[in-house]
């Protein structure tokens, strides 16, 4: 039976990590951690400061918490300035639509002015084609009417 995803992966850590510690130089030939020096490091946004009397590892998570903190903040930002873009993008948008709209509405008014016309123009042609005939068969009723009368 296949093992859940969770399982695997958690073996897949455990393999990783085990193999980490195998590969790891002993502690007496390790090197200490470097840390940046204050210059290096970003500044401190301006709404946080440190409280007198907080020791130094202390201030420097607290620096480190609120740089990912500020960093997510101006990313949040950056989501916003890229909505205000697609909305630009939407009102451009929504502004052809509606221009559109128009030209279907004029093109429309155009198609019905076309239909009454051919509309017109078909009732004439059988108008005239039922005027046509009526003369064809008064002309037939005269013509045999008159044969008639010279025999």
């Amino acid at each position: 039976m296949d093992e859940p995803i969770e399982a695997q992966v958690l073996s897949l850590v455990e393999h990783e990590i085990a193999a980490a510690i195998r590969t790891s130089p002993p502690e007496h030939e390790q090197r200490p951690v470097s840390f940046l020096p204050a210059a290096a490091r970003p500044p401190m946004p301006k709404y946080v400061e440190h409280r007198e009397g907080a020791v130094q590892i202390g201030k420097l998570m607290a620096e480190a918490v609120v740089g990912e903190y500020e960093t997510a903040a101006r990313e949040i930002e950056g989501m916003g300035a890229q909505l205000i873009d697609c909305v630009k993008r939407c009102e451009a948008l929504t502004r052809d639509a509606f221009f559109v709209i128009e030209e279907m509405k004029e093109t429309a008014a155009r198609y019905r002015e076309e239909a009454k016309r051919v509309f017109l123009q078909i009732e004439n042609c059988t108008l005239m084609t039922a005027e046509v005939r009526k003369t064809c068969a008064d002309l037939k009723e005269k013509i045999t009417a008159s044969r008639d009368s010279m025999i």
